[in-house]
């Protein structure tokens, strides 16, 4: 029986990995491209009503928000929600 030598073995993993990598690649484009295809015509087809705050700062629903926020940060410090104050609670961006 024949054996294979090292450098042969090296060049043929490589050779086969970075194949494989170029290939990943490619079919990740496709995906990209088929995506936004479909993102476009989703687009046109339902147009949402845009909905305007009365002020730039305003929050809508800012009780229910701060309260849904305080549950949150409650359940993941283990904690009871009565324990938890916020003294500021602002929008961003």
């Amino acid at each position: 029986m024949q054996e294979v030598s090292n450098l042969f073995v090296c060049l043929m993993g490589m050779g086969v990995t970075f194949v494989g990598l170029i290939a990943l690649i490619f079919l990740t484009q496709v995906m990209g491209v088929i995506c936004r295809k479909g993102e476009k015509g989703q687009e046109q087809k339902a147009e949402a009503p845009t909905v305007i705050p009365a002020a730039p700062n305003a929050i809508p629903n800012r009780g229910e928000l701060i309260a849904a926020v305080s549950a949150a940060l409650a359940e993941e410090l283990g904690t009871d929600v009565s324990a938890i104050r916020i003294l500021s609670f602002k929008k961003v961006g």
